[in-house]
């Protein structure tokens, strides 16, 4: 199936305020988490699926989907301030001190309907040919960031960077950002940094598979594009 001990850990805390019960309102036809939980274990690299999580009706749902809720996360780790890898780096004490620390960890967000089994086949790969010690999706922005505007306290438009008003945009370097869908790290390393970017390389998807979620227009915006690719592939 594949090398070394691999495992998703899934972060769905409760106490989501933009978009209340986020990690499981309807999209699509079912619990938004279940489109991630699905795609670990369709991806068959995984030997545990770990939803983490301080919520009992999420917890139910990950498990009701084929997920393992084998610890309550800390509330201390389920506030605003809690970051990613904090979270995952809990599961990896708790795995640890339980079970046995795998190889490799994917950091799966709850809220990515459009990451596939593919996807996490190809970045894995990436992650063991290239030597890294991350891998993670991203996307090109739609138009040169130095290019950028901004709105001065005079309420007039000016330039972030004045210094490339006159460059040709084909000139100008690509920019990408984090698709914020999956992170897969090489566990020793993580443990060492800390961080979800240290010594990363990316896996790039194109724009149409991005959405970030995070108000409810973002939900709406990614409810449409989840509905077109399902068109497109039953054609």
């Amino acid at each position: 199936m594949h090398g070394g001990l691999n495992v998703a850990v899934i972060p769905a805390r409760g106490g989501s305020k933009r978009i209340p019960g986020k990690n499981i309102k309807p999209f699509a036809g079912k619990p938004i988490i279940a489109w991630s939980i699905e795609a670990a274990l369709a991806s068959g690299l995984f030997d545990a699926v770990i939803v983490s999580t301080d919520s009992d009706d999420i917890a139910a749902v990950a498990r009701e989907h084929g997920a393992e809720t084998p610890f309550v996360r800390p509330a201390e780790l389920a506030d605003d301030y809690a970051t990613t890898a904090v979270v995952v780096y809990h599961a990896l004490e708790w795995l640890r001190d339980n079970r046995q620390l795998p190889d490799n960890v994917c950091c799966f967000y709850a809220t990515a309907p459009f990451v596939t089994p593919a996807m996490l086949q190809e970045s894995f790969s990436l992650l063991q040919r290239s030597d890294a010690s991350s891998v993670f999706p991203v996307t090109s922005f739609p138009f040169p960031i130095l290019r950028a505007l901004t709105i001065n306290e005079q309420g007039r438009v000016t330039m972030m960077w004045p210094e490339y008003e006159l460059t040709r945009s084909n000139d100008l370097p690509d920019a990408y950002h984090d698709a914020g869908q999956f992170y897969w790290l090489n566990v020793p390393n993580f443990l060492q940094n800390g961080k979800l970017y240290a010594d990363a390389v990316p896996f790039v998807i194109p724009r149409w598979r991005v959405q970030d979620i995070d108000t409810l227009e973002d939900w709406q915006m990614a409810e449409h594009l989840f509905a077109n690719l399902q068109d497109s592939a039953k054609k």
